[in-house]
């Protein structure tokens, strides 16, 4: 038989049992689309998280308290009081760290606010008035200027939706609300920016850290420090200068034993990356058990088609067809089947992974992009041929080896 006949001859038997052959590839399909949709959505997630850590600018240094534990048990890696002002101070000297740009101390907190009889839950950001520079925050009205951090004066920025909940009307900027029985004026008001940002300002209220420091939170430590550095270039030296400068301010002379961490933004694009390429990883090999399910029943079906199949095989064995024929027909029929499936699971799983962007896009107000994730298809139809082969071959090497006259003799 050439390999011409041999393909008709497989082709033939797949389209004469057409239902047998679509339940057959079920699982593979099942299989395919979710790995796709699986390294889809998460290159999807992957570019939109990296795309607002850079959105920060890669100039960009964040001082976290607390060195970075070493494992889920590391209790001891918490300091959530190891940046004070005393760091504040020695890391705006220029002679310590002659690479910085600006500097930005940062404290978080919740509470409530109220207007008249409104109440809502917030979440309280206290930075500088470099916070509108480095989030790119434009508020209707204005923001708090270096003279009211420095006298802790009370105003805020409000979020979207918080001033949505105080203000029935709309608005909000001139008014005054209450924060733990304070009087704060609102001299700004944020423009939605959707729960899907890196930072959800709709639910913030924004103030003075100084302002948050001594009325509201009561406390004297800083959350993060964030830095600019004159230019991309200078962030290595500069992260080095900032490590220094600290372990000398907290009396550190081993590294091993910091009460801070130094994050660049490549740092923290590394580590989402990483992040988010093991969750998709880990999915992805969850999703392949139905590929070996499928794999499983690839063979079970091909068996069944061999015993239903015996006295067509006797009578080819008869006309001449060899061990190696029976053997490559049944094989590249499985392998057919599985492919034919890899395929449909490909465009299946890329359909359904580009409707499911759409509506996260839409949904969460976010520049959710489609990835179509060539890795993932090119892995899937790879991987459904191989179980073609895998699955197929004892079924196929069972046709081969029956005897031409017992095959005839069976009923």
């Amino acid at each position: 038989m050439t390999w011409k006949h041999i393909v008709k001859t497989s082709l033939t038997g797949l389209f004469t049992n057409r239902s047998r052959s679509i339940l057959t590839i079920l699982g593979i399909v099942i299989g395919i689309t979710a790995i796709m949709l699986v390294v889809s959505l998460g290159a999807g997630a992957q570019s939109l998280i990296l795309g607002q850590v850079q959105g920060l600018g890669t100039n960009t240094i964040a001082i976290i308290p607390g060195r970075e534990p070493k494992g889920p048990s590391d209790v001891t890696a918490l300091y959530s009081d190891s940046l004070k002002e005393k760091d504040l101070v020695a890391l705006r000297n220029k002679a310590n760290v002659p690479g910085i740009k600006s500097i930005m101390p940062t404290v978080f907190g919740a509470g409530s606010a109220s207007f008249e009889s409104n109440t809502y839950q917030i979440s309280i950001f206290g930075a500088t008035e470099l916070m509108a520079e480095i989030f790119d925050l434009h508020p209707a009205g204005d923001f708090f200027n270096q003279d009211e951090v420095l006298s802790r004066s009370d105003v805020v920025v409000l979020g979207s939706k918080v001033a949505e909940k105080l203000f029935d009307f709309g608005g909000g900027v001139g008014e005054k609300i209450k924060i733990k029985g304070r009087n704060f004026k609102v001299v700004g008001v944020l423009p939605a920016t959707g729960g899907g940002s890196l930072f959800n300002f709709d639910d913030m209220v924004l103030m003075p850290y100084t302002t948050a420091q001594d009325y509201i939170l009561g406390y004297k430590y800083f959350s993060r420090i964030i830095i600019q550095t004159v230019n991309d270039a200078a962030v290595p030296s500069a992260a080095q200068d900032i490590e220094t400068t600290l372990r000398e301010s907290h009396n550190i002379t081993d590294p091993a034993k910091d009460d801070f961490a130094v994050q660049t933004q490549q740092d923290l694009a590394n580590r989402l990356s990483t992040i988010t390429d093991t969750l998709t990883y880990f999915l992805v090999a969850v999703a392949s058990i139905a590929l070996f399910v499928g794999g499983v029943g690839i063979m079970n079906i091909m068996l069944v088609a061999v015993t239903e199949r015996t006295r067509e095989i006797g009578l080819r064995k008869a006309l001449g067809a060899t061990n190696r024929d029976i053997l490559s027909q049944f094989l590249l029929e499985a392998v057919l089947l599985t492919v034919i499936g890899g395929i449909v699971g490909i465009i299946l799983g890329s359909g359904m992974a580009f409707a499911i962007s759409i509506g996260l896009s839409r949904g969460l107000d976010v520049n959710w992009q489609f990835i179509f994730p060539w890795n993932g298809a090119i892995l899937g139809f790879t991987v459904s041929a191989l179980i073609g082969l895998i699955f197929g071959g004892y079924p196929a090497r069972q046709a081969s080896l029956k005897s031409p006259i017992e095959a005839l003799r069976y009923e």
